[in-house]
């Protein structure tokens, strides 16, 4: 039973891109590794964009700066 958790931030990701996300994880998950798609599960995560980090930097104040230019 494959699980794949997939983390984006909550930066208006629609229902209709998780659900783009969902198909084609679980298509990929059938195709290369012949999983049953009944037993694949998808979970989709929405962190908050304080809570994402990279490059030693908060990606909310790394956003911030890049707007005020």
């Amino acid at each position: 039973m494959p699980y794949v958790n997939i983390k984006v931030t909550d930066e208006n990701v629609t229902d209709h891109q998780k659900q783009q996300l969902i198909k084609g994880v679980t298509n990929l998950l059938v195709e290369i590794l012949h999983k049953k798609p009944e037993t694949t599960h998808i979970v989709i995560d929405e962190v908050p964009i304080t809570n994402w980090g990279f490059n030693g930097k908060q990606y909310s104040q790394s956003k911030k700066f890049k707007n005020e230019k």
